[in-house]
């Protein structure tokens, strides 16, 4: 029998299922868990109820009724180890489901801070005068790496990363003028939520940064007790090829380990880009599951 402390899929199953709760209202529907985001931010998703036998195709169903009545996408996100019925379900009741490499860290293979090229890598600081401006050019560098609009779906922010050479979904290549043409100011209240978050513990934005070119990649690490997650990690396509997205991963991952973390994971659009992340001390330890409708809304 796992035991909850140290059996890597149930801490996980913890992470998922605890990270969105302070932002989220939830909706147990069958064996589903509905998040539902309260204020501004990303939508979530729908994912297995912890305890809960696997969901059914009419759980499925009764969940994306729910999503389209609140104008959410029809999102779904669950760990196949962790339930791994769920795929034939799934794509039983019309889903695409991406299944992504995860990745766990090995603290001693974890590469050092190395100087990238043309920059620097840092963390932001909340309390810097420039993190409002900050903060809002690391989601316009996300929007065009991913190549995707302000309220794609989870799976679409995936599919966009897939490639190797992070191929963007727009057209042309967006650099430092789309960037800047693409910011959006931020409210006061958002800041200070992120200022909030970073202040407790469990969010940090890491950016690399051109003296003359300014923010050209990000990503984020989400925390919550003694795992965390690297997520959105983007680079701007004219800035591609010149290692910022592998660098800026492992000082994302030393800031988790400074910060007391014990289980620092992250998922990958797919083999490819996971082999990328094993050079800076990853290593497979599953399969992430992503899935969104594969037709049209029933």
């Amino acid at each position: 029998m796992a035991h909850p402390e140290t059996d890597v899929f149930v801490r996980l199953e913890r992470f998922y299922d605890a990270l969105p709760r302070p932002y989220a209202r939830v909706e147990d529907i069958g064996g589903l868990v509905l998040f539902v985001r309260e204020g501004d931010g990303w939508p979530y998703y729908a994912r297995p109820r912890i305890g809960a036998e696997t969901p059914s195709a009419a759980d499925i169903t009764a969940v994306r009724r729910r999503q389209r009545e609140l104008g959410i996408p029809e999102a779904f996100e669950w760990v196949h180890e962790t339930t791994p019925d769920l795929l034939a379900v799934a794509r039983s009741a019309d889903l695409d489901v991406l299944l992504a490499p995860l990745l766990t860290l090995d603290p001693a293979a974890l590469v050092p801070d190395l100087p990238v090229r043309d920059a620097t890598v840092s963390v932001l600081d909340p309390a810097s005068s420039s993190y409002p401006a900050d903060l809002a050019a690391t989601r316009a560098v996300a929007q065009l790496a991913f190549g995707s609009p302000p309220h794609a779906t989870p799976l679409e922010e995936v599919v966009a990363l897939a490639g190797p050479t992070e191929t963007a979904l727009i057209t042309g290549v967006a650099g430092p003028a789309e960037r800047d043409a693409a910011v959006a100011e931020l409210s006061p209240a958002v800041v200070e939520g992120f200022r909030q978050r970073v202040a407790s513990g469990g969010y940090h934005t890491a950016v690399v940064v051109s003296p003359t070119e300014g923010i050209l990649a990000t990503g984020a690490l989400m925390r919550d007790g003694d795992v965390a997650e690297i997520a959105g990690v983007a680079t701007l396509p004219t800035a591609r090829g010149r290692g910022y997205a592998s660098q800026l991963t492992a000082t994302l991952a030393r800031q988790a380990l400074n910060d007391g973390v014990h289980l620092v994971f992250l998922s990958a659009g797919d083999d490819d880009v996971a082999r990328l992340y094993t050079k800076v001390g990853f290593r497979r330890q599953g399969t992430a599951c992503i899935a969104e409708p594969a037709t049209a809304k029933l």
